[in-house]
């Protein structure tokens, strides 16, 4: 025979399964934004490599279009100019600030749309800022021992 759930235990199981997929998704996400772990060289490399498949981009585009390759490229670079995010440059590293200010809004949003609880969002918060969630913490902070 089967017993109906508490409120008290569902609401553990969720905050837990809330802290365990941010846990999972933040580090992954950070490490993929942060870019540590490369080289200069390799950094060198993949501008290379972009400026590389840019310039046969516009080729290939200007061919189609009948256009100077000149005329696409600089159509191009200004249009990924007006794309970029305004604020900070970009490759700039975001600092323990920047990730919190970040999670924060994050996590308003899901309490907001009703994916969270205030509770699991002010739960998953001071998880942050105690360094409980690995690798999703900035440079220099405090993280996993």
């Amino acid at each position: 025979m089967s017993r109906p759930i508490s409120k008290k235990t569902m609401f553990a199981g969720l905050a837990a399964a809330g802290v365990l997929a941010v846990g999972i998704a933040a580090p992954t996400v950070a490490f993929a934004e942060d870019g540590s772990g490369s080289s200069s060289t390799s950094q060198t490399d993949r501008k290379q490599a972009r400026a590389d498949r840019d310039a046969a981009f516009a080729k290939a585009l200007a061919a189609e279009l009948g256009i100077s390759e000149d005329k696409v490229a600089a159509a191009v670079e200004k249009v990924r100019e007006q794309q970029k995010p305004q604020g900070q440059p970009k490759g700039a590293p975001k600092t323990q600030a920047d990730r919190q200010a970040e999670l924060k809004s994050r996590l308003d949003a899901a309490v907001k749309e009703g994916k969270l609880t205030q509770e699991q969002a002010d739960a998953i918060l001071k998880a942050y800022e105690a360094g409980v969630l690995g690798g999703f913490a900035g440079k220099g902070a405090p993280g996993p021992k």
